[in-house]
């Protein structure tokens, strides 16, 4: 087996990836699926650590739109359903014989440990998966910035942002099939054209930190792996 060009990665998954197309919730088969893709990702050889999210439950701008909750309230219950999601992975992965730790932003003692930067190295180092769940532990973030923001913390070669397509196009592909394909941009390039993959404090943080980016269709069979080996696969941010 090829091994990982990369020692220490970062895979975030949003809350869709764990419910089928349209659905709510956790779907047995989406999870056993994302877990088997991030067991292979694992036997490629380098640390991984993942980024939870938790859209299949809740959003909390949007939630706070519709509901009239205060954005404060609807961002921390979006956070508690991030740890529902790690804990349904930590214990897939653990099925397939993969040693999995689940470290949150948000104590919650029974369930997980408290994320602590030298914790989370020392899981990484010892061949445990990383789950961090909670966010950044603070409202008005988003997931994929508190992806950036564990990336640069625990010094990742590489973030990985799983998605549904392909990698970056100038426009939704399911909805205009005459949207372009990027194979490769710069974080300029992403401001510039108002691609809207990643927030901009997101795109920041990778910049400063020099953290590449690789948006991938984590459903592809082969993607994750293909990218870790340096193959060519969907789009690399730079």
């Amino acid at each position: 087996m090829a091994e990982s060009k990369y020692k220490r990665v970062l895979l975030k998954l949003s809350g869709e990836s764990f419910c089928s197309p349209g659905g709510f919730g956790i779907d047995g088969a989406a999870l056993e699926s994302i877990a088997e893709r991030i067991f292979q990702l694992c036997r490629v050889g380098p640390q991984v650590a993942i980024v939870v999210g938790a859209g299949n439950f809740i959003r909390g701008a949007t939630f706070s739109q519709k509901s009239g909750i205060p954005r404060n309230t609807a961002d921390y219950m979006g956070m508690l359903a991030t740890i529902i999601n790690a804990c349904a992975l930590q214990e897939t992965l653990e099925k397939l014989g993969q040693p999995t730790r689940v470290l949150s932003a948000i104590e919650v003692d029974a369930l997980c440990e408290p994320f602590i930067r030298r914790k989370a190295l020392w899981h990484l180092e010892n061949g445990r998966v990383a789950i961090l769940a909670g966010g950044t532990g603070n409202p008005f973030f988003t997931t994929d910035t508190c992806a950036a923001l564990r990336a640069s913390e625990l010094d990742a070669d590489l973030l990985i942002k799983a998605t549904k397509v392909d990698g970056v196009y100038s426009d939704d592909p399911e909805k205009n099939p005459d949207a372009e394909f990027f194979d490769k941009l710069s974080y300029e390039d992403l401001i510039n054209k108002n691609l809207r993959i990643m927030d901009h404090s997101a795109i920041s943080l990778c910049r400063e930190n020099k953290i590449p980016v690789i948006v991938l269709n984590i459903f592809e069979t082969g993607n994750i792996t293909d990218a870790l080996c340096g193959r060519k696969v969907g789009t690399l941010i730079c």
